[in-house]
């Protein structure tokens, strides 16, 4: 299987600024987001905090989120972003893609649009999900 990337704007949750606009590998695998800290620096973004995360090789380390603004295929949201490592491939994780409403099609790696978003929950706990 191949790899997909799309190009994607990531911008300051405020919503001002040139933003930050890069080919991101969609990685349904990663979590959140990942981009060059010094990229997002320049757009504005903050880091918010540190985390320990686990590198597809099995080993931690720690790094700096921030929030930001994803921008792709004329949708948005508002999603965690990791401040990598200078030099680092952008990747775009599946809570972006899940809030965007898109997913990925594994058969041509190609992304599309839901055509709507559930509203369904797993178990049915809340009132008015009984209406």
């Amino acid at each position: 299987m191949g790899l997909t990337h799309v190009t994607t704007t990531v911008r300051r949750l405020a919503r001002r600024g040139k933003g930050f606009t890069a080919e991101f590998l969609v990685d349904t695998g990663a979590v959140d987001c990942l981009a060059p800290a010094k990229s997002l620096r320049k757009a504005g973004i903050k880091p918010e905090g540190k985390n320990i995360y686990e590198l597809a090789d099995g080993s931690p380390v720690e790094l700096e989120y921030g929030f930001a603004r994803i921008s792709l295929m004329g949708e948005e949201t508002v999603t965690p972003i990791i401040f990598g490592p200078d030099g680092a491939e952008p990747i775009l994780g599946v809570l972006a893609l899940e809030g965007l409403g898109i997913s990925v099609d594994p058969k041509t790696r190609s992304l599309k649009r839901e055509r709507t978003r559930s509203l369904k929950q797993a178990r049915r706990s809340s009132s008015w999900a009984t209406a």
